[in-house]
């Protein structure tokens, strides 16, 4: 189901962008639309479908116009054409009283700044989307109080923000966008200003969490590693316009222009393969016998696991998150799966 529809968005900055949008709808690029024109491409006949519960990247270089398209999901930007959907409903149909409803109690957002009031607490500042919507002050205490144990913050609840580390101020910032209990998150460059410790601690954080609430979350990244960390699907932009949606390994295995390859050319490719693209189902196995035998989860990345094979040979056993079994992984995969990781092909189910 999709959560969230986007329909040949064009956003075009300048002085008078519809006098311009037959330029761009007829191909001219940003580079020559900015020339001629003095005006600027933000996005260039963008489309998607963003799926309920996904984790949904969008990625690119500095002015692909990646933090102008989540923009337009809360309406803080609004398209010069095209339409925007949360659920069915039009966004752009929205009066000024419903969409200041629709961001108090349907999305949040996660900014790379933080933006966190100084003068307040942790536990103030986590609880203030639920004064916005007028809980009561019981209710927004306990609530923010679940957020910042969640975040691993306990503890910290009555400090200031200037007494937090970056990374714990990011703590803050992502409780205070989980307290409202939205649906739908933006997460806009969120962890691009911690250090790199920092943020893959906040990476692994946000993947926890995520598996728990499912929440439907678009998460803006110029960096490709914590793209494919965390996305169920990425969408990589360039000059406004979207050139490649897929999995992660779909954009590994398939980059779909030069712009794309050149991202990825380097990505060591365990890192985005899993366990359970590799595995042969539990049906279709035959036992080996062997006596050595290591548990990982299905959505274990290669590189995670390799090293304990390596030390000691091992069968892999592949289960999901209840522990049941779905299948196997023997060194025949593993040595398979290794040769892709040097080579430009592609990696399937079995």
């Amino acid at each position: 189901m999709s959560k969230i529809e986007i329909k040949n968005v064009y956003k075009i900055f300048g002085e008078n962008p519809a006098s311009v949008l037959p330029m761009v709808q007829e191909g001219a690029t940003k580079e020559e639309v900015l020339e001629k024109t003095g005006h600027t491409v933000g996005l260039d006949n963008v489309s998607l479908n963003i799926q309920e519960g996904e984790t949904f990247v969008c990625m690119g270089l500095s002015g692909s116009g990646k933090s102008t398209l989540i923009r337009h999901i809360n309406r803080l930007i609004d398209p010069t054409s095209g339409e925007v959907s949360v659920e069915g409903t039009n966004v752009m149909q929205l009066d000024q009283k419903k969409l200041i409803e629709f961001r108090r109690h349907r999305m949040s957002m996660v900014f790379q700044r933080f933006g966190l009031f100084p003068h307040r607490t942790v536990v103030q500042n986590v609880g203030y989307g639920l004064e916005v919507q007028g809980k009561d002050k019981k209710d927004i205490e306990k609530v923010a109080m679940e957020k910042i144990h969640s975040v691993g913050l306990s503890g910290f609840e009555n400090m200031y923000p200037s007494q937090l580390s970056g990374g714990m101020q990011q703590r803050v910032g992502l409780a205070r966008a989980l307290a409202t209990n939205a649906d739908i998150m933006l997460m806009d460059e969120a962890f691009s200003a911690l250090d790199p410790l920092i943020r893959s601690d906040m990476q692994k954080q946000l993947l926890a969490l995520q598996a728990e609430l499912k929440k439907t979350i678009v998460f803006i990244t110029h960096d490709l590693d914590e793209s494919l960390k965390l996305g169920d699907h990425i969408g990589i932009l360039n000059g406004g316009r979207l050139v490649q949606v897929g999995t992660p390994i779909d954009i590994i295995m398939n980059p779909a222009d030069n712009y794309v390859a050149a991202f990825v050319k380097d990505v060591n490719r365990a890192k985005v393969i899993k366990a359970k693209i590799i595995m042969i189902p539990a049906n279709k196995f035959r036992n080996t016998k062997n006596s050595n035998t290591i548990k990982v989860n299905e959505d274990t990345f290669l590189e995670e696991f390799l090293p304990k094979v390596c030390l000691t040979p091992a069968l892999v056993e592949v289960v999901d998150k209840n522990g049941n079994v779905k299948g196997y992984i023997t060194d025949k995969e593993l040595s398979v799966a290794l040769a892709k990781t040097q080579v430009n092909g592609s990696i399937k189910k079995n």
